[in-house]
């Protein structure tokens, strides 16, 4: 995965927006906590070039650190997608999408979303995805490629709602 630029947009749903900004207050709070109360253990066990539990602990610690720096970023970059923008002429980030896949002749329904709200298990694709972006713009009964690793995919466009 590449690293992303430091001030690139972040597309999010309001509901991508809050959990992400719930995760950065457990971060800051509850681990920042639980990370300090290990090292104050560790520190307990004396000689720290040979304590094992202070350097988990430090690194536990730094990887917190850098996970804050990252979703304050996202936060601070995101543009939330105005819900009631969204219309159901052309594919764009927020709508469900059912689409006909033409290789395996069948229906699958998508929610196309921005990049930090992937949730495969939910068949929440991002729009930068190879079929997300495909399907970005597309209007019911158009029909799109999409470059996977496998090949090349078309989808037929069935209907596009909110």
């Amino acid at each position: 995965m590449e690293k992303r630029m430091e001030n690139e947009e972040v597309i999010l749903t309001q509901e991508g927006y809050d959990k992400l900004e719930q995760q950065l207050e457990l971060l800051k709070t509850k681990e920042r906590t639980e990370i300090a109360e290990r090292i104050k253990i560790a520190l307990g066990y004396g000689d720290l070039s040979e304590n094992s539990e202070y350097d988990e602990a430090k690194s536990a610690q730094e990887l917190n650190e850098n996970k804050i720096i990252e979703l304050e970023n996202k936060l601070r970059h995101a543009t939330i997608i105005d819900e009631s923008e969204i219309d159901t002429v052309t594919v764009q980030v927020g709508n469900i999408v059912k689409v006909h896949d033409m290789e395996f002749d069948e229906d699958v329904t998508y929610t196309i979303v921005g990049s930090t709200e992937v949730d495969l298990s939910q068949n929440k694709i991002s729009n930068e995805s190879p079929i997300g972006s495909a399907l970005l713009g597309a209007k019911k009964g158009d029909i799109v490629s999409a470059k996977i690793p496998s090949g090349i995919a078309q989808f037929k466009v069935l209907s596009i709602k909110k």
